[in-house]
């Protein structure tokens, strides 16, 4: 509180929160196809500007290089957060920005992607083992199955009970339980951003790798 009784108001919050939307809002898939000439992933497959999307214009290389910008960009602003000093709240708002970002993107009419990667990307950044937890169930049910989508809808499912387990045990995390509802909102809405192809698939229609 100040001379004059009043409680001094930081903006450094907002512009953390922002600054990881505005960052989320850079849709790498569209970037990377156009670098290398390819087709706009969104009039492909889902039409989702994902590594996915880049991936069946058959270049790998361009899907290598959406995966990874769309993961750094969920876990470059969390990690950075953290390495600042922000509070655990703060820290969860920036990963929810950039998030919402990469599904919301102010650059692109609000329409982006399904946030897959970069959720794993926030993960990463709270808490390697987390993140490891999620994308080893992604790799495992598309070994299974070769549908991405299953893979990311079932990784997504199962997120909020590593985050739960992993994130409770830590000594090094105060106020885990920002961390834990951060996972659980992102995954609800990886889920509902999945509902297409959670139809498809219950009606066998749904394209999976090495699938006709």
């Amino acid at each position: 509180m100040n001379e004059l009784g009043f409680i001094p108001v930081t903006l450094d919050p907002v512009v953390w929160i922002v600054a990881a939307y505005l960052l989320g809002s850079i849709a790498f898939g569209i970037l990377v196809s156009k670098l290398f000439g390819l087709p706009d992933p969104r009039t492909m497959g889902s039409g989702n500007p994902g590594a996915t999307n880049v991936l069946r214009s058959g270049k790998k290389l361009a899907a290598v290089l959406t995966l990874l910008g769309d993961v750094f960009k969920g876990w470059f602003p969390v990690w950075l957060a953290l390495k600042s000093g922000m509070t655990m709240w703060v820290v969860a708002a920036v990963g929810l920005a950039v998030f919402f970002g990469h599904l919301y993107p102010i650059y692109f009419r609000f329409k982006g992607g399904k946030g897959v990667a970069t959720a794993l990307g926030v993960m990463l950044a709270i808490s390697p083992l987390l993140g490891l937890a999620a994308f080893g169930t992604w790799i495992l049910v598309f070994a299974i199955s070769r549908y991405s989508s299953l893979a990311a809808i079932m990784a997504a499912a199962l997120a909020p009970v590593y985050a739960w387990f992993l994130l409770a045990h830590a000594d090094n995390l105060i106020g885990v339980s920002d961390y834990v509802i951060t996972v659980f909102v992102m995954s609800v809405f990886l889920v509902w951003r999945h509902r297409t192809n959670i139809q498809k698939l219950l009606s066998g229609t749904e394209s999976g790798f090495g699938k006709k």
